[in-house]
């Protein structure tokens, strides 16, 4: 008599149907993704995924969270903002961990544009629990360099939004729209020098001295 097949414990399952929905969804979206392809690929039925995840959007929410978290972006920025380290290096710092991590895996930049695009409470929702906090901090770092006289007066959430946006437009060109890549580039390179463009900006502004007209002798 042919043994019962093992039962799978809670965890694992619920780890393999995150797994394939991540795939799906990052593929397809949160409308062209259906849970029935979701548990027939994971191997499971819906009856079971729905026991893990009461709905498709708390399943979307979930692949959400658990790709952020293990990131850890916010604790790494908190990390480089705190670490008292020269402000050009801190900027280059950011920039490479976020062009690295989408490198690795653009996954998370699909999610929060299918978010964006077509589910509006799923996008508020990580927006609140994870991009909203990490502006926040990086706009207070930037008030106290323009306390200190580092930056020139800015709007400290414009600018952090403007630094922000230029990686953001690099991870979409590249991890997105696979637009064409130099191959020479280095994440290193790269990296300082969108901070470079981005703190010259930032500069005070200094004094400029009247133009004088040459007399007519």
């Amino acid at each position: 008599m042919a043994r019962p097949a093992a039962r799978i414990p809670a965890m694992e399952r619920r780890r393999q149907i995150l797994a394939v929905a991540t795939t799906l969804f990052a593929r397809q979206g949160f409308q062209g993704t259906r849970t029935r392809e979701i548990s027939s690929k994971a191997r499971v039925n819906e009856a079971i995924l729905f026991r893990h995840f009461p709905s498709k959007e708390e399943l979307y929410w979930a692949v959400l969270d658990e790709k952020c978290k293990a990131r850890r972006g916010f604790a790494e920025l908190q990390g480089l903002l705190h670490g008292g380290r020269p402000v050009p290096e801190v900027f280059a710092a950011i920039a490479k961990g976020l062009l690295h991590r989408n490198v690795e895996d653009a996954s998370v930049l699909r999610l929060w544009l299918f978010s964006g695009l077509e589910n509006h409470r799923l996008y508020r929702r990580f927006y609140r629990a994870y991009m909203a906090d990490y502006y926040d901090l990086l706009a207070g770092y930037i008030r106290l360099q323009v306390r200190r006289g580092t930056f020139r007066a800015v709007n400290p959430f414009l600018a952090a939004r403007g630094f922000l946006g230029m990686l953001l437009d690099y991870m979409l060109t590249h991890g997105v729209f696979h637009g064409p890549r130099n191959g020479k580039d280095n994440l290193s390179r790269v990296s300082r020098e969108m901070a470079e463009l981005w703190l010259e900006g930032m500069r005070p502004r200094t004094s400029r001295k009247p133009r004088t007209r040459n007399r007519i002798q």
